[in-house]
């Protein structure tokens, strides 16, 4: 299993976009449960990011660093969070480059704040190569959601995604069917597939 953090303390979200009402709105929804970190910048996140920050709800179109740059930095330094991408971009193809945990198109509700993050915190748990097979599984299913079958049987990179999806599955020996693992995952649906 993945390290485990103290399940005593709080657990921190940091939350990066330019906008300070998105920033306003998605601390109100998780100040009640979490510690809450704001930034405004990717500047500003980095130097707020640290060991201690369990999930990053990360905005991809920011001016300066953008979302992407953020994310890269962060996996270069080994931080051990998730990082959930929430953005008002559509997903394509560029999606698969950019080694996040999940992705929410804006807008989004209270309930998907506090739903990623909750799964973000149970992922956390779970090792190397299961945390590897969910973040592929939100990858495939945002595509999914975004694609035309034509287009997802067109893309190399997509195809390539369901092979790595495969090999990973055949590893683990996930039990029950490929569809199975499409669903969006809530904590219930993880522990019940992972338990």
């Amino acid at each position: 299993m993945g390290e485990s953090r103290d399940t005593h303390k709080r657990r921190t979200v940091l939350i990066v976009d330019d906008l300070p009402e998105e920033v306003e709105l998605y601390s109100e929804f998780l100040a009640d449960e979490y510690t809450v970190l704001t930034a405004h910048s990717g500047t500003e996140a980095l130097e707020k990011v640290s060991p201690d920050v369990d999930v990053v709800l990360l905005d991809r179109r920011m001016p300066g660093l953008s979302g992407d740059d953020v994310l890269e930095t962060i996996r270069e330094r080994e931080i051990d969070c998730r990082v959930v991408m929430v953005t008002a971009i559509s997903p394509g193809t560029d999606i698969l480059d950019l080694p996040f945990d999940d992705y929410l198109v804006k807008p989004v509700s209270r309930d998907d704040i506090r739903d990623a993050v909750s799964r973000m915190l149970v992922r956390a748990s779970y090792d190397d190569t299961i945390q590897e097979l969910v973040a592929i599984v939100s990858k495939m299913a945002t595509l999914e959601s975004m694609m035309t079958l034509s287009e997802m049987e067109a893309s190399s990179r997509y195809t390539a995604l369901t092979e790595r999806f495969a090999d990973l599955r055949a590893e683990i020996d996930v039990p029950g069917s490929d569809t199975e693992l499409y669903s969006e995952f809530s904590t219930e649906k993880i522990d019940g597939v992972f338990g």
